[in-house]
């Protein structure tokens, strides 16, 4: 194990072709598009939140869904909910596993569009279908939400970030038709604590990126945030500065050790990494409002 993944931690960029062209795809289907659903994962509202989306959808209506409300830590995601409601956001969380407030989507959809399908009939016309787009960050939820608006498995699920890989139009009912699109980031992540926060909660492929480095992230945050999950999971009550001593405690704890009986660092990184994923360490903010 490098040890200087756990001390200097690499500037982390991923912007791959396909997502140049989900955005330019996106600006030239903008003019059918009546209202953004723009999907944000609970767990990091602020880290997840496009940062050029405004240049993108333009002054379209949006609803902000917060999806994965049922992983996150309510206390602090609740802050940053109050936080963009007093920006003018419609906000709804939503639990993904349970469909908790995905009827919600439709109505306050229904809602936004109400006046113009009124001003339809008043002149003998049909109200027509409401049109939405929606658009996230890789492995924010998206194709979960869809299938739970259609109510059935319309939508490839992966696993994975970018799994998705064109814009394609979905029914959900006779009342609204979604356009789908891949999971987008930015083409220069700026804030690195952002960038480590989107890499340790899947947003960002894990190939591209260095696990001890997002492993150590991992550490130090729930550390910073949440050091009792720490001590709960690994028995581990404070960190060493390099991690060394971290790692190995861990090791021994979880068997990460090699036939020599030492710690295999690459499987402690991936322990750390997969803990997190499983939620192992309960629920979860990595965000936090005044940082």
């Amino acid at each position: 194990m490098n040890n200087d993944n756990r001390q200097n931690q690499a500037n982390i960029n991923w912007y791959p072709g396909h997502m140049t062209k989900t955005k330019r795809e996106i600006s030239e289907k903008l003019n059918l598009i009546d209202i953004v659903y723009e999907v944000i994962d609970a767990r990091m509202p602020k880290a997840s939140k496009i940062v050029d989306i405004d240049d993108l959808i333009k002054n379209k209506p949006r609803i902000l869904i917060m999806t994965k409300y049922d992983l996150c830590d309510k206390k602090e995601t609740d802050k940053f909910t109050e936080f963009y409601k007093e920006k003018g956001y419609k906000v709804i969380p939503v639990d993904l596993m349970t469909g908790l407030n995905v009827k919600k989507i439709i109505e306050e959809s229904k809602d936004i569009l109400k006046e113009e399908n009124q001003k339809r009939i008043a002149k003998g016309m049909k109200p027509r279908s409401i049109r939405a787009l929606i658009i996230g960050v890789p492995n924010a939820g998206k194709s979960t939400l869809i299938n739970r608006l259609v109510g059935k498995k319309s939508a490839g699920v992966g696993n994975k970030p970018g799994f998705t890989k064109s814009l394609s139009w979905i029914r959900i009912n006779k009342d609204i038709e979604l356009l789908d699109s891949p999971g987008i980031l930015w083409p220069k992540i700026d804030n690195q604590e952002s960038a480590y926060i989107l890499a340790s909660l899947s947003s960002i492929k894990e190939e591209i990126l260095d696990n001890d480095a997002i492993a150590s992230f991992i550490l130090r945050k729930l550390y910073e945030l949440y050091p009792e999950r720490l001590e709960e999971r690994y028995g581990i009550k404070e960190l060493d500065e390099d991690l060394i001593e971290t790692y190995d405690i861990i090791a021994r704890k979880r068997g990460a050790l090699t036939k020599g009986g030492v710690a295999d660092y690459e499987k402690v990184s991936n322990i750390i990494i997969r803990d997190l994923k499983n939620a192992y360490f309960g629920n979860i903010t990595f965000d936090r409002l005044n940082n």
